[in-house]
């Protein structure tokens, strides 16, 4: 199937005519950043993680410590739902009650659980590097079996998710458009600086080609 099915939970109720359940759509919003936002409950209590993600098909990822309260908690199975949102710009109105932001934003749910053989954990970790910096992960030092347990790897199948977007301009009362009053679209995104070398970078180490050039995305 090329889109999620809605649920009572996740069918957009307010503005549906934002929302996209194609999982192009999705995947795309999933894909031009890292960042998520991990919500979960333990015993009764709503608990909300920043942490970082990675996608591979259907199925999202994100890893640390193994002493972590929330690995510990969404390692052995437990539903959880993980948010992604995009700024994209300040939209100003000829009023405050029309003015608003243009996002681009994914909501996706399912069960977490940790990956158990190293080689799994291996295989993700991989991925996350390449995802980020494609053509590292070779460079590296290899990952230390004491590392490897020490770090919690967690995959999340998505069992159905939907993207919300808000783009375009403001939308006005029709009175207001002769007022005279700014209106429009302040652009937000993402600056990507020079890479800064590690002060105790071994000389004559160059800048990778992959980091010379690199965007989200």
């Amino acid at each position: 199937m090329n889109a999620f099915t809605p649920t009572p939970r996740s069918r957009l109720r307010r503005k549906p005519e934002r929302a996209h359940y194609d999982r192009g759509a999705i995947h795309a919003v999933l894909d031009a950043h890292f960042i998520c936002h991990v919500g979960y409950v333990v015993d009764g209590q709503p608990y909300v993680t920043p942490t970082s993600y990675w996608r591979d098909g259907d199925r999202l990822y994100w890893h640390g410590s193994s002493a972590s309260r929330m690995l510990r908690h969404l390692r052995d199975g437990a539903p959880a739902c993980v948010t992604v949102t995009h700024c994209d710009g300040l939209v100003l109105a000829r009023s405050g009650f029309h003015s608003s932001i243009n996002y681009r934003s994914v909501m996706a749910f399912g069960t977490a659980r940790a990956l158990e053989d190293e080689a799994s954990k291996l295989a993700a970790m991989k991925a996350f590097v390449e995802r980020l910096t494609p053509g590292r992960w070779d460079e590296l030092r290899p990952v230390t079996k004491q590392e490897l347990e020490a770090t919690t790897v967690i995959g999340m199948d998505i069992d159905e998710a939907v993207a919300k977007v808000r783009s375009g301009g403001p939308v006005d009362d029709e009175d207001d458009y002769g007022l005279g009053v700014w209106a429009g679209v302040v652009p937000l995104g993402v600056a990507v600086g020079e890479p800064e070398p590690d002060r105790r970078l071994k000389p004559g180490v160059p800048t990778p080609d992959y980091l010379k050039d690199w965007r989200l995305g």
